[in-house]
């Protein structure tokens, strides 16, 4: 059965850091290109970093750049977010995704193939 299953969430203190992983199973994650969404309350799924599969070339939505660091561990099957200097405004679910593609997507949810349950990610003090 392939499945995606993140964790690492929780509440953490406005400035502070969280590393969420995604891994996967089913399926071996290194033939796929990754991505990190995020939907808060009231608002629509937004990406927030991919990985490509191709050439691991990665990519930032303009309000996670310079603070998000997405990474993969192919030996453990896994994707991780390392989130630095959090604010109130990252607080959300979120979700990793599997496109069975070269490249990935940051812009839509279209086009993924798999989705995790999500994980919640409180920012608050």
């Amino acid at each position: 059965q392939l499945q995606l299953v993140e964790s690492g969430g929780g509440l953490v203190q406005p400035g502070g850091s969280l590393r969420l992983s995604c891994a996967a199973s089913g399926f071996t994650s290194e033939d796929y290109s990754m991505g990190w969404f995020r939907q808060a309350p009231g608002k629509e799924r937004e990406g927030v970093s991919c990985i490509n599969s191709s050439n691991g070339r990665t990519y930032y939505a303009d309000s996670v750049k310079g603070r998000f660091i997405i990474s993969r561990d192919n030996a453990k099957n896994t994707v991780y977010l390392q989130m630095n200097s959090v604010s109130p405004e990252d607080t959300a679910v979120y979700y990793c995704a599997a496109v069975s593609r070269s490249a990935c997507f940051l812009w839509t949810t279209k086009w993924y193939d798999l989705w995790g349950q999500g994980t919640q990610v409180t920012v608050s003090s």
